[in-house]
């Protein structure tokens, strides 16, 4: 199938029912905010050319896209009913196993990109948070005055939100997380962080104690204790501040979202 330049060929959000290749041309994948708009922060955008599978993963797997692709010259598709193409390898096990083979080594490309794209954002956000507290160390022994008080509230803000800890990861369905309370029941996680985590429910049915709460949180891999306090009821779930886990559960919890933001980039 053929598409002019411009065309977008998929957006974040949709579910894949084919499986493409693109044969001609010149296709940019992106991440986009909600309104569907190319997210500049997100600094995510990938140039592919003949030949190259699109959203490969989520075709097959049948996750919801995370990104969007735009035509950025005249292209010509390849497609396949997702259906047909399993029943097919089903039919043909030899030419499945040499698929899956070539599909497993563009994942670990991919995966092997974004750790390092990982890896330096992580640096420069450590940069970023060292040159902050250098400034704000400043304005703290300079001479006050009427720009001093309002730079260094920005300053502390900043710095506090661009915490480890603030940042959130929603799990996927192919890599769930989820709570075990003492009594055996098991709630979805939502988001998680190192300090926060919000899981379905209301606060009356975690605890009754607000100011304490405990659970085992079950991720694919690892089982965390976990504890804190409830910090508020947010739309259809409750917001769990956690308390500092201890290095064993710290590293386990590190290792789970990390995993997870790989999979967030994945087309």
């Amino acid at each position: 199938m053929k598409h002019p330049t411009g065309t977008v060929l998929f957006t974040a959000g949709e579910t894949a029912t084919k499986f493409e290749i693109l044969t001609k041309g010149e296709v940019v994948i992106e991440e986009t905010v909600a309104d569907g708009t190319p997210s500049a922060a997100a600094g995510t955008r990938i140039s592919l050319r003949n030949l190259a599978p699109l959203g490969e993963l989520g075709a097959l797997t049948g996750l919801p896209r995370s990104t969007t692709a735009t035509a950025t010259s005249d292209v010509e598709i390849l497609s396949v009913g997702i259906a047909d193409l399993l029943g097919f390898f089903d039919k043909n096990a030899d030419v499945g196993l040499g698929f899956y083979k070539n599909l497993l080594g563009l994942v670990s490309d991919k995966i092997r990109r974004d750790r390092s794209r990982l890896d330096d954002m992580r640096t420069n956000l450590v940069r970023t948070q060292k040159a902050m507290k250098k400034m704000r160390e400043q304005i703290e022994e300079a001479e006050e005055s009427s720009i001093s008080k309002p730079l260094y509230e920005t300053l502390d803000q900043l710095i506090n939100n661009n915490r480890r800890a603030n940042y959130r990861v929603s799990p996927t369905t192919s890599y769930p997380a989820h709570v075990r309370l003492d009594d055996g029941t098991i709630i979805p996680v939502l988001e998680l962080s190192e300090g926060y985590m919000k899981i379905e429910g209301k606060a009356a049915e975690l605890t009754q104690d607000p100011a304490f709460w405990t659970g085992v949180l079950v991720v694919p891999t690892d089982e965390i204790l976990v504890s804190g306090s409830v910090l508020r009821e947010a739309g259809n779930g409750v917001v769990l501040k956690l308390d500092a886990p201890i290095d064993e559960f710290k590293i386990k919890l590190d290792n789970y979202t990390t995993r997870v933001q790989l999979l967030d980039f994945v087309v």
